[in-house]
């Protein structure tokens, strides 16, 4: 059967100081009042039944999820006690999958990707799923069409078409500095996509992968898949800490790509699709004004400034901005940021300071 498997974890540093430990950028009402994960849950309607869309995140997170999702199967969230990247999430949750469905097909997606129209990811999902399903070893990445010279997002190099509408990933390229990225948008989408995130495969052909290049952590996810539900949480909480932390990009995806018994093929998606990860990529959710300042808050006053992001989420503030450019300002009743908009890929510097400087109160 086809299941979904919607990452939900990730500190959300990026997006300090509104999202905080106590309450993650994917529980944030940051689109139209709304959550991403809720979005990203609700995306799947009519591709993917409730029951076999699973969320992977946080256990101390649990109750919070659950309340955010009604229609969500108890019996399937998947708790991590403790951050360990995507490796660890990928792994453990399609151990729990094949556990009780040892011929899934899983598609993978983020809690923080804002994807429009629902009927087009539908489809590439789709082609998604019967690639991974054409054949044994066949792991799917979705590709997004550039629209820009991106720095902020890894690229997939291609080779050679597979089947309808998938190609060969020759190569997966990590974030470039500009020159690069715009050397490679101009040579096309046929040539360069970027790394969407999403991935599409059977679960025993990804914990094929995760079994020969990453024993320790294939090992820990079979144990506990392995275990009663209700002996799961001790388990992992025994077995996580010891995992390496390290992307499924790293450990797998760049592994199979040159691996001659795994065939790693992309899926190019055209769709609008926002890695919602940063303050700027936020901005890009919101229509700019006339001075391309973009605003999220009940009471703000912009007078002579240009191409400002404002957030606030305290609905008395009154923020008000005279004579700035290109800056990033958030509120909350916490903790202000105020950074140019260039720096704001680089806010775990100034998390990491606060949790040293102030503790847990900040952060």
């Amino acid at each position: 059967m086809r299941h979904a498997l919607i990452l939900a974890g990730g500190s959300g540093t990026r997006l300090w100081p509104m999202s905080r430990s106590g309450e993650p950028k994917q529980l944030l009402p940051l689109i139209h009042g709304r959550s991403l994960l809720e979005l990203a849950f609700e995306r799947l309607e009519g591709l993917v039944p409730a029951g076999r869309r699973w969320i992977c995140a946080a256990e101390e997170q649990r109750a919070a999820v659950r309340a955010a999702l009604p229609g969500l199967d108890p019996g399937c969230y998947i708790g991590e006690p403790m951050g360990r990247d995507t490796l660890a999430a990928l792994t453990l949750g399609a151990a729990v999958i094949a556990a009780g469905d040892p011929g899934a097909t899983v598609c993978v997606l983020t809690a923080d990707h804002l994807i429009e129209p629902a009927e087009e990811l539908h489809s590439a999902l789709v082609r998604g799923f019967e690639a991974a399903e054409s054949a044994p070893g066949v792991l799917v990445t979705f590709g997004i069409t550039p629209t820009r010279p991106a720095t902020g997002y890894g690229y997939l190099r291609l080779g050679a078409p597979v089947s309808a509408g998938a190609r060969r990933v020759e190569e997966f390229r990590e974030k470039p500095d500009l020159d690069t990225a715009r050397r490679w948008v101009a040579e096309g989408p046929d040539r360069y996509l970027w790394n969407s995130g999403m991935f599409a495969w059977t679960a025993s052909s990804f914990l094929d992968c995760v079994r020969r290049y990453e024993p320790t952590a294939f090992q820990a996810a079979a144990r506990v898949a392995a275990a009663a539900p209700a002996a799961r949480p001790s388990l992992l909480a025994e077995l996580y800490p010891a995992l390496r932390k390290v992307s499924v990009d790293f450990a797998v995806m760049e592994r199979a790509s040159r691996d001659p018994v795994v065939s790693v093929v992309a899926v190019p998606v055209t769709l609008s699709w926002k890695d919602v990860g940063s303050w700027p990529a936020f901005a890009e959710t919101l229509t700019a004004d006339a001075d391309g300042n973009a605003v999220s808050a009940d009471r703000s006053l912009l007078v002579e400034s240009t191409g400002n992001l404002v957030v606030s989420s305290d609905p008395g503030h009154l923020l008000a901005v005279f004579g700035c450019e290109d800056l990033v300002i958030v509120h909350t009743p916490r903790a202000t940021l105020v950074c140019r908009k260039d720096r704001a890929e680089d806010l775990k510097k100034i998390y990491a300071l606060a949790a040293e400087k102030f503790g847990a109160e900040f952060t």
